[in-house]
């Protein structure tokens, strides 16, 4: 029986990774850099630290990528202001019917507190939610399990008990890690073989996973 549902955010309830992508082509370029697609794609659902390696690898050690990570967090910020959040299809059907339905929830993601919580405060989805857990809130990134085992933690149930929802691999691997089943919703990146194994199921959006729990919890 699952009695709690953990959500990535970013490429699972935000349609961020596109506007993410164009961020990073809008703040590399004051540089005369660029990132392909392809690069991209390798930074999806990374830790910060990891996001470090990847940048001081492919560009040299010169540049500040704190600085460049937080450019590109203010880009976004400015998008989701003038634009609105876009959340994906099927979310708020989802969080309705899980609070409807009594089931527990949480956010467990690789980005800050302060970014999280203005994301989601600006979505208008934190009543649906019971509590959250953030990058900086953790001492090891995914694909390391501690950020869904941590989620657990504070929803006081058990991983065998909890769902987790993801879009990236590392968020799947972490998942798999933790021993929790999890459910992948590709975005800009459809995974690898061997982590569609580590799924319990893949599917194509929000909307399938509350058909998933309505035949599973009968």
């Amino acid at each position: 029986m699952i009695k709690a549902v953990i959500f990535d955010m970013d490429g699972l309830m935000i349609d961020s990774e596109r506007v993410t992508f164009e961020g990073y082509q809008h703040v590399l370029a004051k540089e005369n850099l660029t990132m392909s697609e392809e690069k991209y794609k390798t930074l999806l659902g990374k830790p910060v630290k990891a996001v470090h390696d990847l940048f001081k690898e492919d560009y040299g050690p010169q540049y500040d990528v704190d600085q460049i990570i937080k450019d590109v967090h203010a880009y976004i910020a400015k998008r989701f202001e003038t634009e609105g959040v876009p959340l994906k299809p099927g979310l708020v059907e989802l969080l309705k019917y899980l609070k409807e339905n009594n089931y527990k929830t949480i956010i467990a993601t690789s980005s800050h507190r302060n970014r999280v919580d203005l994301i989601v405060k600006q979505a208008q989805i934190d009543q649906y939610f019971d509590d959250s857990i953030c990058g900086d809130e953790v001492t090891k990134g995914k694909p390391n399990p501690e950020v869904f085992l941590k989620a657990c933690q504070k929803l006081q149930v058990s991983p065998q008990d909890a769902l987790v929802l993801e879009d990236s691999e590392s968020g799947i691997n972490a998942a798999y890690n933790a021993e929790i089943k999890v459910i992948g919703i590709p975005d800009m990146k459809y995974p690898e073989e061997k982590y569609v194994k580590m799924t319990y199921k893949i599917m194509d959006n929000l909307f399938q996973v509350k058909d998933f729990l309505e035949e599973n919890n009968k």
